[in-house]
């Protein structure tokens, strides 16, 4: 796949063993250059032509993006809010030619992924908008500290702020399969004594992070140059629909 940086040669077993073990160990895995200079900048040059027709929304939420539990007060970890900003472009506003299409569907990449993060299959949202989207952070915008519902997230940054726009993170913070919330420590963390881990990204990296248990966020955007990031969405099982509520948060519509 010639979108690709040849210094990712995602079909090679070496190749694949490596990166599935830095994600395995780290939670994390970091793929700087993923995408060409030429596919970068033709995704870029669509989202900078399509923001005006993103939906852009304000959301407060807790950590655990569950609804409030009256069995504890509201300052309480479980419940304390935070807010989330940004726009987004859904599946059907990106150009079938796109490379986040072309990277998306192609059979090699889904390979590389489920190797990488222990996945039998594959499969888009059966919605025609989750799949493939991109979030954009102006100015004062940001994506506020939780945990994921999903196993495992892949992004790809296409354009960078002037400054803040930064994405932190504490590795394993809870065990949800075991139903350990972890108050305390989400508590220091969101009361500032507890100091987040951060990772530094160029333009074209390629982030594969297991969010479930690793709280993180991105902080808002400084200057006047948007933040702009590709999110690739699979599922491990067919005709999954993005809920009907979350739909209508984040992306204004339901198809």
């Amino acid at each position: 796949m010639d979108i690709v940086n040849s210094k990712h040669p995602i079909s090679s077993p070496a190749y694949l063993t490596e990166c599935k073990s830095t994600l395995d160990r780290e939670g994390v895995l970091v793929l700087p250059n993923f995408l060409t200079d030429k596919a970068i900048a033709q995704v870029k040059a669509e989202g900078q032509q399509k923001i005006s027709d993103a939906y852009f929304c304000v959301s407060k939420h807790n950590v655990y993006l569950t609804p409030t539990d009256e069995n504890y007060p509201l300052d309480h970890p479980r419940n304390l809010e935070v807010t989330s900003s940004k726009g987004l472009i859904g599946d059907d506003q990106i150009n079938t030619g796109s490379p986040l299409k072309q990277l998306y569907h192609d059979q090699a990449f889904q390979a590389f992924v489920r190797h990488v993060v222990g996945e039998r299959e594959l499969h888009p949202y059966a919605d025609p908008i989750s799949s493939v989207n991109l979030h954009f952070a102006k100015t004062g915008q940001e994506l506020g500290w939780h945990f994921d519902n999903s196993s495992f997230a892949i992004t790809l940054l296409i354009d960078k702020p002037e400054s803040g726009g930064v994405f932190e993170y504490l590795k394993d913070l809870r065990d949800a399969d075991k139903g350990d919330m972890n108050f305390d420590a989400v508590g220091d963390l969101l009361s500032g004594k507890t100091q987040p881990e951060t990772l530094q990204m160029e333009l074209g990296t390629l982030v594969l992070f297991r969010g479930k248990n690793s709280i993180h966020r991105v902080t808002p955007t400084e200057g006047n140059r948007t933040r702009m990031l590709a999110v690739l969405a699979y599922n491990s099982k067919p005709d999954v629909l993005l809920s009907e509520s979350a739909r209508m948060t984040f992306y204004g519509r339901l198809s």
